[in-house]
């Protein structure tokens, strides 16, 4: 299993954590003096942010940092905590996304919803215990969202950073939702082209996951045009690659290591770059069975036939070397003396961990 680095020095997660530890119980204090019972959803949403994730856009956030500051730099303490406001949005994406794909698990626990629907249950309340569960849900990731915005503008860093900062802020906010709508309407229309996994790719994931933190960050630093320019093209490749390897663990992965049920994707039907080039390799019959059997509960059979045909047409093995090959690109984008060396090596560690990770 690879060991994911931390983003720019030891001690950088540790400060990430108090960061977000110190913003949530303060948000929450605001939340208990409406309503007790309000704050112990609110806990779920510290829980779920402060006891799980691989914190990957913070890194990120504070490596775009690190490439445009000085050697000796340490971030300071306003710009932890700007680039740790990225981990609350990231917690409102999988919160709803839970939700969308009717997940039952995330890193080895309950989703939210299903949290909130047992205690429903538990406390015997009136009405449908699972619309409950997701009407709290939905209303826990929105409120992870207005505390990543109140966390990255009160960090305290100068208004002229805060305001470069802002413009790629935003944008990736529009294009992960963006992404997510399109993803959603790709499952639904039952595409099977390899451009519509290519952009929910490119914008759901590789701009929010790495491009744009990246970004944030070098702003942050007050970073040149060819600085942000190095970066966004390690972001774009990195996070696609990103997401190709999460579409192998959606197939292959181990649960005991990822903490959601093997082959999950397909039971969710997701339309992945892997599954269009498994339709697209796959001799007729075995095609037809990967349609036939996406988005139902395969039993044991059908998951294995089902990846063996992505094995044996190719699919796998493309996807691999389409890995390899955006591993490459990034690297190769942050060659030039844009990149300060230190950023460059922090860089390359995080690429690793992104790209060859198992869980």
């Amino acid at each position: 299993m690879v060991t994911v680095v931390t983003a720019t020095r030891p001690g950088d997660g540790d400060r990430v954590l108090g960061a977000l530890r110190h913003h949530l119980d303060g948000r929450r204090r605001v939340v208990a003096g409406v309503d007790e019972r309000v704050d112990a959803l609110a806990g779920l949403l510290s829980d779920f942010v402060l006891t799980g994730g691989k914190r990957m856009r913070p890194r990120f956030g504070l490596a775009g940092w690190s490439a445009a500051s000085s050697a000796d730099a340490i971030a300071p303490d306003e710009i932890v905590t700007a680039c740790a406001a990225l981990e609350l949005i990231q917690a409102c994406a999988l919160i709803h996304d839970d939700i969308v794909d009717a997940s039952d698990t995330r890193r080895g626990r309950p989703t939210v919803h299903r949290s909130v629907e047992a205690a429903h249950r538990e406390h015997g309340w009136a009405g449908d215990p699972a619309r409950y569960g997701v009407s709290q849900a939905i209303l826990v990731g929105d409120l992870a969202l207005t505390w990543a915005d109140e966390m990255f503008v009160t960090s305290g860093v100068a208004p002229d950073a805060l305001g470069r900062a802002l413009g790629p802020w935003y944008a990736m906010k529009t294009e992960v939702l963006s992404g997510q709508m399109l993803d959603i309407l790709a499952e639904s229309s039952g595409a099977t082209d390899e451009l519509t996994p290519t952009r929910v790719n490119r914008f759901k994931t590789a701009a929010y996951t790495v491009e744009r933190p990246l970004h944030i960050g070098a702003e942050l630093a007050g970073a040149g045009d060819d600085t942000v320019a190095a970066l966004r093209e390690f972001g774009v490749a990195v996070g696609q690659a990103f997401q190709l390897r999460d579409d192998m663990l959606g197939v292959y992965g181990d649960p005991e290591v990822t903490g959601k049920p093997s082959g999950d994707d397909l039971r969710e039907g997701k339309r992945t770059l892997l599954l269009a080039r498994g339709l697209a390799l796959a001799p007729t019959g075995d095609a037809d069975f990967l349609l036939a059997v996406l988005g139902t509960d395969l039993d044991p059979a059908e998951l294995e036939r089902a990846r063996r045909v992505l094995v044996d047409s190719g699919a796998v093995a493309s996807v691999e070397a389409e890995i390899d090959s955006l591993t490459v690109r990034a690297l190769d984008a942050i060659g030039s003396d844009a990149v300060s060396d230190h950023g460059r090596d922090t860089l390359r560690d995080l690429a690793e961990a992104a790209t060859r990770r198992y869980a």
